[in-house]
């Protein structure tokens, strides 16, 4: 069982509907029941909003989410769900993330419009299981105001105002910045890896 991880961020329709599309035969719950995560086989985490999301998510399902993904159950984070891995941002300072990576998400620079909006390709920097078969230079749809910054554990980047992080990896725990629900054929691909991990 695939469980979306309900914490009142936004977007799990669509995302549920992509999983249910590639991975037919496994069941898609989403779920704020703590134990139900501990149960799942798999982890989504999506997200589009403010990083104060987050708040209920530390309140309630931390312990459960990160105690899962100690037992080394795949974690995919998307958009805000991948910011979270981060130490935190400074569109909440006060909201911890989880600090499964280092440093702070961070908003555009002023010389570029924010929100972005739209597609944009990756740079792939390092192999992958979440980005196997992405060609570089993929186009992958956004929707994000806020970017986590290069750590080694980037494994794809995208140029916009900067380099940011578009893809993390690291062990049984994966984050995506852009939406795959929303990138055609290359996000249902992504997916697909995520479910075949």
């Amino acid at each position: 069982m695939i469980a979306i991880v309900d914490y009142g961020a936004g977007n799990i329709s669509s995302v549920k509907k992509a999983l249910e599309h590639v991975q037919p035969e496994s069941p898609v719950e989403v779920t704020n029941d703590p134990a139900v995560i501990a149960t799942a086989d798999k982890l989504v985490m999506p997200g589009v909003g403010h990083f104060c999301r987050c708040e209920g998510l530390n309140l309630n399902l931390r312990p459960a989410v990160l105690e899962a993904i100690s037992r080394g159950t795949p974690f995919l984070g998307i958009c805000v769900g991948m910011q979270w891995l981060f130490e935190g941002s400074t569109e909440a300072p006060e909201t911890p993330g989880a600090a499964l990576f280092p440093g702070q998400c961070s908003k555009f620079p002023s010389n570029v419009k924010s929100p972005h909006v739209g597609w944009n390709r990756i740079e792939l920097c390092h192999e992958s299981r979440l980005l196997r078969g992405i060609q570089d230079g993929s186009f992958v749809y956004y929707t994000h105001s806020f970017r986590a910054p290069m750590v080694e554990q980037t494994v794809a980047a995208t140029q916009y105002g900067g380099t940011f992080s578009a893809a993390v990896e690291r062990g049984n725990i994966f984050g995506a910045q852009f939406h795959p629900e929303k990138s055609g054929p290359t996000g249902l691909r992504i997916l697909e890896n995520f479910c075949a991990i």
